[in-house]
């Protein structure tokens, strides 16, 4: 891979910031949002853990729907919603899109 120069690097992290700024202090503005990814890194944890212990995916169909599933239910156990039951009623529903994730109690 070839390196690019430090002046184009630069100009891309500008560019970046640039097209962010709106969004790169949100953390001060509103008190529930935090200032780093530390806990959706932690929320992805298990699932990085499992790919390495049992060797990842042999595709990247695997792999993606590896990380579809480990998606639902992390998003389930966060909103207090049975992801067993959840994918349960969501492969027996006639239409998939019908299914909400998030059960109002």
């Amino acid at each position: 891979m070839r390196r690019q120069p430090p002046s184009t690097t630069k100009r891309r992290l500008l560019g970046h910031l640039h097209n962010e700024r709106h969004a790169l202090f949100t953390f001060l503005l509103h008190p529930g949002v935090d200032a780093t990814n530390w806990r959706a890194e932690q929320a992805i944890r298990p699932a990085v853990v499992n790919r390495k212990v049992w060797g990842g995916n042999r595709t990247r169909r695997g792999a993606d729907t590896q990380g579809r599933i480990m998606s639902v239910l992390r998003t389930a156990a966060q909103q207090g919603v049975d992801p067993v039951d959840w994918l349960a009623r969501f492969a027996r529903a006639p239409d998939l899109a019908v299914v909400p994730l998030f059960i109002p109690r």
